[in-house]
């Protein structure tokens, strides 16, 4: 077999040009159709973030020094999320450079985008260990993404697997009133990205007390959610709700997250120390903290969408679980 940083560095320069050529046009036309959710804004976004950040040579080979491939392959079942595009190609990745076979279950929502990699790893190495999961087979290990019901489910179908869960997390922006234009431009992107439908897509902004955030007008790409802001707005007017209308999203003030992609809450505080407490209490459901104040492993304005290869869904080392 091709040596894996060879195979995932050859993905990398084809998808380096998806979007440019008629086949792959077709592709995010298809994936679009099969999931209204996603833009094709989007889909390229998600793209680009995985060459730059996941499928550079130089980055692959330093993220795999960290880690000693199996000598003993096992059968890994992957079941993939499909909020975002191709947000499950993470964990593809790291059973293949873990050494083992992987049986994948594309999201019905995101089954067009993940099976042209697929393909293009197939085309890469005819050998590549990637097969179709099948719910009748067993597998020794399976990593799997959604939603507590969902959860609930994969605990007791792989009741005798050992078993990677994931279940929703969110993000937050910690501000210290100091950001400048581009900064607040960055955070527009980090919330509306993906219709704010990514566990990574900011939806609480931490601001100091009295602080007014004066954030550059922005427009949802997405019909969907621009419908979905409109219903938010009217019913916001109707029960007399202050709201900060910035056209991609509504701010509104409040110490929870909202369940609407339309709305992100905004959380005031009077000393920095209350945040870090705040976060230190919700370690267990916060996937992304966006700042530019020094929070430990936080992430630049504008970065939330680029997760790095050390950046583990849930903060658990997919790597060291496929390898133990």
């Amino acid at each position: 077999m091709i040596k894996i940083i060879d195979i995932l560095s050859t993905l990398g320069s084809r998808l380096s040009r998806f979007g440019t050529d008629e086949r792959t046009n077709s592709v995010i036309e298809q994936a679009i159709a099969d999931n209204s959710w996603f833009t094709r804004e989007d889909i390229l976004r998600a793209v680009d973030a995985i060459c730059r950040e996941m499928l550079q040579r130089e980055k692959i080979e330093e993220w795999l020094h960290r880690y000693t491939p199996t000598t003993e392959p096992k059968r890994v079942a992957v079941i993939m999320a499909g909020n975002i595009p191709l947000v499950g190609f993470f964990d593809l990745m790291c059973v293949l450079a873990s050494g083992h076979s992987c049986a994948v279950k594309p999201s019905s929502k995101d089954k067009v985008l993940m099976r042209f990699v697929i393909s293009e790893l197939r085309d890469i190495d005819a050998d590549i260990q990637i097969e179709e999961y099948s719910a009748e087979e067993h597998y020794d290990m399976a990593v799997a993404t959604g939603g507590d019901d969902a959860n609930r489910y994969f605990r007791e179908h792989f009741a005798t697997t050992r078993t990677l869960l994931r279940g929703s997390r969110h993000s937050v922006a910690v501000l210290d009133g100091r950001e400048s234009r581009e900064e607040l431009s960055d955070l527009c992107t980090d919330i509306t990205a993906y219709s704010g439908l990514g566990c990574r897509s900011v939806s609480m902004i931490f601001v100091p007390r009295h602080f007014r955030i004066d954030v550059p007008k922005c427009i949802a790409s997405n019909p969907k959610q621009q419908r979905n802001i409109a219903s938010q707005r009217a019913l916001l007017k109707m029960r007399g709700v202050e709201f900060v209308d910035a056209g991609g999203f509504l701010i509104v003030g409040g110490d929870n997250f909202s369940e609407s992609t339309a709305l992100v809450t905004r959380r005031e505080y009077s000393d920095f120390s209350e945040v870090q407490m705040w976060l230190d209490e919700h370690r267990e459901a916060i996937q992304c903290v966006v700042s530019h104040s020094p929070i430990e492993h936080s992430v630049p304005f504008g970065r939330a969408q680029y997760p790095t290869l050390t950046d583990y869904a849930d903060g658990v080392d997919t790597m060291l679980f496929l390898l133990d």
